[in-house]
């Protein structure tokens, strides 16, 4: 099966959403984000972004299996 390599979303309406929780994240944990290109980020930085973005979403599905 071929991968998709694109970084297209499923929903493109839900593109607006992960940017803003994103910042909402970055925000939180000190980690200032621009408008447009961060690639000036550091990989701990960018990292830390995207690990507590995936903890909180695991958070919230376990919230909602209960």
């Amino acid at each position: 099966m071929a991968s998709n390599r694109n970084s297209s979303m499923a929903v493109p309406e839900a593109k607006a959403a992960m940017d803003r929780f994103k910042t909402e994240v970055a925000s939180e944990i000190g980690i200032n984000l621009k408008e447009g290109y961060n690639g000036d980020l550091t990989s701990r930085e960018a990292g830390s972004i995207g690990g507590e973005m995936v903890k909180r979403m695991v958070k919230n599905y376990e919230q909602n299996l209960k």
